[in-house]
């Protein structure tokens, strides 16, 4: 209950447990549910997609207050899923379409997402991905078997793994082609390139390398249907490398989105570079967490135009690759001690403050 209003919530948004002091009730079918009218209904992807003329319906006519739930996708990835044509329908009156992208905007229905969005949406941000690196037993063993065989003599020189098809994935394997051959990559969509698996010592037992589709993204083959294969630690990719160089979900979009992708290699204490939207390394430090900037020219984070900002990576990266690495780690060191502490800190933390967080967000924007 969050005032006089009941709180439910669609099961498949990811967002219950959270939440779980304030739920009233629970649904997996829209449909199917009997509706509580005056009540708050968090509401995932899915179940909007089947049923949005309903649910535009009810919002528009305030018989109930919508949120539509995201955790999972946040900044452009967010809004993109906001403006499809699937959440598009005919107004009541004949006159023209109702769209989700633009109730969010008028606040008719509000946006719970995992990553920053412009504030013209009316929304409040979940960071969904940085307490589940830590929720897995198998990345707990991974940090630990990583410190036990912490050493500063290491093969290869960074860590670049690349999973779906996107621009900037693109862009950095053909401008880093000449130092690939130092680095322990991958690549799964042939989008950005050929495919390429990392060799098995370098993944989990239980992960299929012996993929060989080449026209199509082979997460699914690698990993298995279902399956959230790259949320795990393998421990060889991180102790075999000085430096990881991350390729961020959203890249041309001012706004940040942090996935696992970030959050690994702090959980791990690994050296990390992003490729990211701009201003993302100031985000992550207003998060509470230290970057390199006492090693690495990290002034590509206020670089405007994206390319540039790319551009100005890969030097980065190139005359890092021409470094005394082993000193380099060294220099390292002390700051990902500090975020492997920060990031188990804030695991506790953003679960604990986001029911208040949320509080407060229906108030200013439900209940005031």
């Amino acid at each position: 209950m969050l005032g006089n209003r009941k709180l439910v919530i669609d099961t498949g948004c990811g967002i219950h447990d959270e939440l779980a002091g304030y739920v009233d009730d629970t649904f997996s079918n829209f449909q199917e549910h009997t509706l509580i009218p005056n009540a708050i209904y968090l509401i995932s992807y899915a179940e909007t997609e089947k049923n949005f003329k309903k649910i535009a319906k009810l919002a528009t006519s305030n018989i109930i207050k919508v949120i539509f739930a995201e955790p999972s996708e946040g900044s452009s990835t967010a809004i993109h899923r906001c403006n499809r044509q699937r959440f598009r329908t005919k107004a009541p009156n004949g006159n023209g379409h109702i769209e989700l992208l633009e109730l969010i905007k008028q606040g008719k229905i509000l946006l719970l997402t995992g990553g920053d969005v412009s504030p013209q949406y009316p929304h409040l941000v979940y960071e969904n991905f940085l307490p589940k690196i830590l929720d897995y037993d198998e990345n707990i063993d991974a940090i630990q078997i990583y410190n036990n065989t912490y050493s500063t003599n290491r093969p290869y020189k960074f860590l670049f793994l690349n999973g779906k098809g996107r621009p900037h994935r693109k862009f950095m394997i053909e401008q880093l082609a000449d130092v690939l051959d130092t680095a322990l990559w991958s690549n799964l969509d042939p989008t950005n390139g050929p495919v390429k698996l990392l060799d098995q010592q370098y993944e989990l037992d239980r992960f299929n390398v012996d993929v060989c589709r080449t026209d199509t993204n082979v997460k699914e083959y690698l990993f298995g249907s279902g399956i959230w294969g790259e949320v795990y630690l393998v421990p060889s990719q991180y102790s075999n490398t000085y430096f990881s160089l991350i390729t961020e979900t959203v890249q041309q979009y001012n706004f940040s989105f942090r996935t696992e992708k970030t959050w690994k290699p702090i959980a791990i204490g690994h050296p990390w570079i992003a490729v990211a939207n701009q201003g993302y390394y100031r985000d992550i430090r207003n998060l509470g967490f230290q970057t390199f900037g006492h090693v690495i020219d990290e002034s590509f984070d206020e670089i405007a135009n994206n390319q540039d900002r790319m551009m100005q990576v890969s030097r980065v990266v190139k005359d890092l690759c021409q470094q005394d690495l082993a000193s380099f780690l060294k220099e390292c060191y002390n700051v990902c001690k500090y975020n492997q502490q920060h990031i188990a800190e804030m695991r506790t933390r953003v679960r604990s403050e986001f029911p208040e967080r949320f509080r407060q967000f229906i108030n200013k924007h439900i209940n005031e």
